[in-house]
C-alpha cells in the first residue's frame, strides 16, 4: 500500500513538472510569432520571408522528435528532457544579438530544438499511469501547449517595455530555472525504459504500419495547425483588423489558450468515449469553422430594378475571434484523441510512435506559416490560409471515413447476417 501511494506521488510529481517544462518549452517554440513581428519591418521582410522566419525553429523542433523519443524509451525521460533544456538555453539568449535574416534563421534553427520537448514527455508521463488513465495524463502534459498563449502575454509586454531583444534574454532565464526545477521533482523508473537488447531498427519496424500514416495525417492538421496558426495569428490580426501589437496577441491568445489548456479535457473524453469517435467530431467542427474562416472580406454589386446595391461580405472582429476559439477547442481535442489512438495501439513503442507522429505534425506546422506567406504574396488574400487549412481537413474526413467509418458499417453488416 505505501510502494502504490509513493508510486503515485512519483507519477503526478513527473506529471506536473514535466508539464511545466513543456509549457515553457513551447512558449521559447512560438517565441517568433510575437517578435517576429517587429523583425519583420527591421528587415523589411515579405509575407513568405515572414513565413520561413517564423517557421524555422518549428523545423528543428519537429525533425529532433523521432529520435528523442526512441531515446527516451531507451535512456529514460529524466535525463533526455534535461540534456535538451540545458543545450536550448545559450541559443535562445544569443537570439536577442542578431541583426540580419541569417542570423535569426540559424539561431532559430537551434532554438527550435525546444519543440522536441514533446516527444520525450509524452511517453515519459504515460508510463507512470495504468493504460486506462494514460490518455487523461497525456492530455494534460499535452496542455503545455498553452505555452504558445504565455508567449502572447510575456512577450508583447517585454517588447513594448523594452524592445524585442529583451524577449529571448528573459526566455533564456525562464528555461533556466525551469530546468532546475524538473530536475529536483522528476524521477525514473528503470522498469520503464526498453529492453537494452532491443535494437533502433526494432523501434521502427511499427512505423510500416499503415495506421501511423494515418495518425500522422490526423496530427498534421490538429497539431501542425494550431502552431501555423499560433504563429500567424498575431500579424494577421494587425494586417487584417488593423489593431496594435498587444491587442492583437491578447485575442490570438483566445485561439491559443483554449487550443493548449483543454487538451487535458480531450485526454479524459478520448478516454472515456474512445479516440475514433472524438477524432471523428473534431474533423467535422473545424471543418466547418475553416469554411466560415475561409471567406475574404468582399464587397458585390447587385443590379437591382431600384439600380446598383453593393453589399459587404466578411467576418468582423468578433465573429473571428469566437471561431478561432471554436476552432483552438477543436484542435485540443484532436490533439489528445490521435495519441490515445497511440497509446492504444503502441502502448510498447509509445516513444518511437509518438516521435514520428510528432515529427509529421511539427513538419505541418514548419510547412503551413510558409504557405501561408507564399498564398498571400500570391493572391493577396490574408484568408487563403484558412482556405489551405480547409483543404487538409476534407483529406483527413475522407481517409477517416473510408478506414474507420465505412469499415466499421461494414463489418457490422457482416455480423448481422
Amino acid at each position: 500500500m505505501a510502494s502504490e501511494l509513493n508510486n503515485s506521488r512519483k507519477a503526478w510529481s513527473v506529471l506536473i513538472v514535466s508539464t511545466l517544462a513543456f509549457t515553457v518549452c513551447f512558449m521559447v517554440w512560438m517565441m517568433f510569432g510575437v517578435i517576429g513581428i517587429p523583425i519583420k519591418k527591421m528587415l523589411g521582410l515579405n509575407a513568405t520571408q515572414f513565413g520561413l522566419l517564423t517557421a524555422t525553429p518549428v523545423l528543428t523542433g519537429s525533425l529532433i522528435r523521432v529520435p528523442l523519443g526512441i531515446w527516451t524509451d531507451k535512456y529514460g525521460g529524466r535525463i533526455v528532457m534535461a540534456v535538451l533544456m540545458a543545450i536550448t538555453v545559450p541559443a535562445i539568449w544569443m537570439m536577442s544579438y542578431a541583426t540580419q535574416y541569417w542570423h535569426f534563421i540559424t539561431i532559430g534553427l537551434f532554438v527550435g530544438l525546444a519543440g522536441g520537448s514533446f516527444s520525450v514527455g509524452t511517453p515519459y508521463v504515460a508510463r507512470w499511469f495504468p493504460k486506462n488513465r494514460q490518455g487523461t495524463a497525456m492530455g494534460v502534459y499535452g496542455a503545455g501547449n498553452s505555452g504558445a498563449a504565455v508567449n502572447k502575454f510575456v512577450a508583447p509586454v517585454l517588447l513594448v517595455a523594452f524592445g524585442w531583444a529583451m524577449v529571448p534574454q528573459v526566455y533564456a532565464a525562464i528555461m533556466l530555472g525551469t530546468l532546475v526545477l524538473f530536475w529536483m521533482f522528476s524521477h525514473s523508473d528503470p522498469k520503464h525504459l526498453v529492453p537494452s537488447n532491443v535494437s533502433f531498427r526494432d523501434q521502427l519496424k511499427a512505423l510500416k504500419d499503415p495506421k501511423v500514416l494515418k495518425y500522422c495525417q490526423y496530427y498534421s492538421i490538429v497539431f501542425g495547425g494550431y502552431v501555423a496558426l499560433s504563429l500567424w495569428m498575431v500579424q494577421y490580426y494587425v494586417g487584417e483588423y488593423g489593431l496594435d501589437i498587444r491587442t492583437a496577441a491578447l485575442l490570438a491568445a483566445c485561439f491559443s489558450l483554449p487550443g493548449g489548456v483543454l487538451r487535458a479535457v480531450g485526454g479524459v473524453l478520448s478516454d472515456k468515449y474512445g479516440a475514433h469517435s472524438v477524432t471523428w467530431w473534431v474533423m467535422w467542427v473545424s471543418w466547418i469553422c475553416l469554411f466560415l474562416l475561409s471567406y475574404p472580406q468582399m464587397d458585390f454589386t447587385l443590379l437591382t430594378v431600384n439600380g446598383p446595391s453593393t453589399f459587404h461580405l466578411g467576418l468582423n472582429i468578433y465573429a473571428f475571434t469566437g471561431l478561432m476559439a471554436v476552432l483552438g477547442v477543436a484542435f485540443a481535442f484532436g490533439k489528445a484523441s490521435v495519441f490515445k489512438y497511440i497509446s492504444d495501439d503502441y502502448s510498447h513503442n509509445i516513444g518511437a510512435i509518438s516521435g514520428i507522429v510528432g515529427l509529421a505534425g511539427g513538419l505541418g506546422g514548419f510547412v503551413l506559416p510558409i504557405l501561408f506567406g507564399a498564398l498571400m504574396d500570391l493572391t493577396g488574400i490574408r484568408s487563403s490560409a484558412f482556405m489551405l487549412m480547409y483543404g487538409v481537413v476534407w483529406v483527413s474526413l475522407i481517409w477517416m471515413y473510408w478506414t474507420e467509418v465505412r469499415r466499421t458499417e461494414v463489418m457490422g453488416r457482416h455480423a448481422a447476417v
